[in-house]
């Protein structure tokens, strides 16, 4: 449950308070990938599971990734409201 609640948090990008109790204690959850960084299993497992030439079931797409709103192009500075040309002659 720890490495699927691990996946769940980059999966989704949530803030690690955010995890589902399914999962286990936020915090206790983040205090071990926190160990497993510092140790270097994450990167171990990586390596391992890199050299599987039928790594078929890994799939990123856009329905996994996501962006920030700037990086699909939205104008700087936001939503400007206006009062309308009507409004504004009444």
């Amino acid at each position: 449950m720890f490495v699927e609640g691990v996946l769940w948090i980059v999966r989704t990008g949530s803030p690690w308070r955010d995890l589902p109790e399914a999962f286990g204690e936020w915090n206790s959850v983040f205090r071990r990938f926190s160990r497993w960084s510092v140790k270097g299993v994450w990167w171990r497992i990586f390596e391992e599971i890199s050299d599987d030439p039928d790594f078929e079931y890994l799939i990123v797409d856009s329905t996994i990734v996501r962006a920030h709103q700037h990086a699909a192009g939205a104008k700087k500075g936001g939503l400007k409201i206006r009062r309308s040309a009507a409004r504004a002659v009444a």
